[in-house]
């Protein structure tokens, strides 16, 4: 095999192998917010502390195309994550999790849904 060949089809192998978009976006102050703009949903997030050691996490998704905005809200004690997928839009899912007083919240969005993937 050539070079340019072999150069060629490590590219395309590559290509292949990254099926997601990724952004992702560290709050270290309460009320400092973060924005997320992968996929079809747009984000805002913050914290405020509350009792008892945790941060109360908002994050506030509205759709690209127009439509209600969802909010989430949840209590983050240090070293907690979670993840999840917002409802009808699968083919994101949101991660966040905390550190101390930072919070990282990071989206990944499938650009290639599987072909068995039931609508959304």
């Amino acid at each position: 095999m050539t070079r340019r060949t072999l150069r060629a089809s490590l590219l395309a192998a590559l290509f292949m192998a990254t099926p997601a978009l990724a952004e992702e976006a560290t709050i270290g102050r309460p009320i400092e917010a973060g924005s997320l703009h992968n996929g079809r949903l747009d984000m805002v997030v913050y914290y405020v502390p509350i009792d008892s050691g945790l941060l109360e996490v908002t994050a506030t998704f509205a759709p690209k195309g127009g439509g209600d905005p969802q909010r989430v809200v949840m209590g983050l004690a240090d070293r907690d994550s979670v993840a999840f997928s917002m409802p009808g839009y699968r083919g994101s899912l949101y991660a966040f999790s905390r550190s101390g007083e930072k919070v990282t919240v990071s989206t990944e969005t499938n650009m290639h849904p599987r072909a068995d993937a039931q609508p959304d």
